[in-house]
């Protein structure tokens, strides 16, 4: 049974004012706690509407239909430990290391979709995008502006960092945004380069050893291993290419004989 004060503070919170003004005369009606819970779960529709096409997370496979048997090795366990979302209520990170195809970016994706469908904010970026925008903006209020933008979400994916090298300017910069990031909000790295190699990444950037620092602290890190699950799904449509070809070419040889 709801109570008629949770109800009216549940009005209060959806800013109800024309239903409030007449709550004395209207509390009692039946109809009352059902507009409420009406308003209530179009707000959260909408809200979660509005934050998925504000992440731009694009079109990912869920983690329902990834092929857990396809990498060598991947902590199954802890994927779905992050699922639960326990590292934002630390502001922790999370670290995605391993070659090209083995679903770091799925496995990112899904966690920043849990993180949208429980009313967090999240923007997804390639490294990429984000450092060539950045590195490329000359004046510096925009350039804080855009900065306040990348540190604002609740969750920042930064995708694909490592698959290009990056001048030492795009490294202050990305050391800056991790900086403030730092202990207040989540983000989750991809990356195909051990933070042993990513001095090749960022050659000659002195923050380095800081930038590493900063993300690993109280960071899951978690590396995957195993072939391009990509290739071998390339192979199999090659496989089944070709057997749809050969009864073909086998009865138009039948004929010519």
């Amino acid at each position: 049974m709801i109570s008629l004060e949770s109800l009216r503070t549940r009005a209060q919170e959806l800013r109800l004012h024309g239903l409030l003004a007449h709550w004395p005369e209207v509390a009692h009606e039946p109809w009352v706690a059902p507009l409420v819970q009406w308003e209530e779960d179009e707000r959260a529709r909408r809200s979660l509407e509005r934050r998925i096409k504000e992440a731009h997370l694009g079109g990912f496979k869920a983690l329902c239909d990834f092929d857990w048997a396809w990498p060598s090795r991947c902590d199954r366990g802890a994927i779905e430990e992050l699922m639960t979302l326990g590292f934002m209520k630390d502001a922790a990170n999370v670290v995605l290391i391993g070659p090209n195809g083995v679903g770091k970016s799925t496995l990112a994706k899904n966690i920043a979709h849990q993180a949208l469908v429980h009313g967090h904010t999240v923007l997804f970026t390639t490294a990429g995008n984000m450092l060539g925008e950045l590195a490329a903006l000359d004046s510096d209020s925009t350039l804080r502006r855009r900065l306040r933008r990348y540190a604002a979400p609740d969750v920042l994916v930064i995708d694909e960092v490592g698959y290009l090298s990056y001048s030492n300017r795009h490294a202050d910069l990305l050391f800056e945004l991790i900086s403030r990031r730092y202990q207040n909000n989540s983000t989750i790295v991809t990356s195909n380069r051990p933070f042993a190699e990513w001095h090749e990444v960022f050659p000659n950037a002195a923050c380095v050893v800081s930038l590493v620092d900063r993300l690993v602290h109280l960071a899951e890190v978690i590396s995957i291993e195993g072939e391009s699950y990509r290739l071998k799904e390339a192979r199999e449509r090659a496989d089944k290419r070709a057997r749809h070809r050969s009864p073909g070419r086998s009865a138009k040889a039948g004929e010519t004989s």
